[in-house]
């Protein structure tokens, strides 16, 4: 048996043992200490109480679903077609790239509760939100991407006398996707902390809502709980992100599921 072969298997599963593991020591360490179960419950009561509650806290994950969704998709759409904006007009770049950079500066979470005054309580204040906390690291990693194009490659398509639009298909498209969905990863995964900040404050519904007023009441276990389900959430998207950039990119280096190593051959 080669060692590519039987690291294979361990690699695969590494993080699930990873996580066993932590969840045992867990559970270990609150049995023999005896804490509370208001200060930390086991993962045992955790996954009951889980259990016991998914009527309530399934609808809830659906509620928060929705603006992590709708926002994400927003910030994706818009924050490439003003990163294309940018790369393509010198103009459009001196006057709103130095705004943007200011507009990120401000802490969005802290002027969450101004969106219920300017777009209405619930879902347009968490989709806001959302959008807001996904667009910067979509714009930043676009905008490079589209810049980083290798002048070489513009050389050949126009040897081959391609036009505009056809260089932008050919060459820029997919010279960028890499660094696109290299942004869009980070606001996948920021999306689940905007939607549940936005539901403290701007909801009477939803796993924001829910983690509130199970903290309010020391009920401990849910408030782990809920907090699993919404991990998921962020888990889950993140990985239809990255399952669309396999689709997309599976030439890149990146998608590459082989054992070679840089400078080593294959044994």
């Amino acid at each position: 048996m080669s060692a590519s072969f039987a690291k294979g298997p361990l690699k695969r599963f590494s993080v699930a043992i990873s996580l066993i593991g932590a969840f045992l020591v867990w559970e270990l360490a609150v049995r023999a200490l005896g804490l509370p179960e208001y200060i930390l419950p086991a993962p045992s009561k955790v996954l009951t109480d889980l259990v016991a509650n998914l009527h309530v806290v399934l609808p809830a994950a659906l509620v928060t679903l929705q603006p992590m969704v709708i926002g994400f998709l927003a910030a994706v759409v818009l924050g490439v077609a003003l990163a294309l904006l940018v790369v393509y007009s010198r103009a459009f770049e001196a006057v709103f790239y130095p705004l943007l950079v200011v507009l990120q500066i401000i802490p969005k979470i802290a002027i969450a509760p101004l969106f219920i005054i300017w777009v209405g309580f619930g879902l347009p204040s968490k989709v806001l939100l959302v959008f807001l906390l996904s667009f910067f690291p979509i714009v930043v990693n676009s905008i490079v991407a589209f810049k980083s194009i290798e002048s070489e490659l513009y050389d050949l398509a126009r040897s081959y006398r391609a036009s505009r639009l056809k260089i932008f298909w050919r060459v820029e498209l997919p010279g960028a996707l890499p660094s696109l969905f290299a942004g869009f990863k980070v606001a996948a995964a920021l999306s689940s902390t905007a939607a549940v900040v936005a539901e403290f404050v701007a909801s009477d519904n939803g796993l924001g809502y829910l983690l509130l007023n199970y903290n309010g009441n020391l009920n401990t276990s849910m408030t782990f709980a809920v907090i699993v389900v919404l991990s998921l959430l962020g888990l889950g998207l993140y990985a239809v992100v990255e399952l669309v950039e396999r689709w997309m990119i599976p030439w890149h280096v990146s998608q590459r599921r082989d054992d070679f190593t840089v400078g080593k051959s294959p044994t």
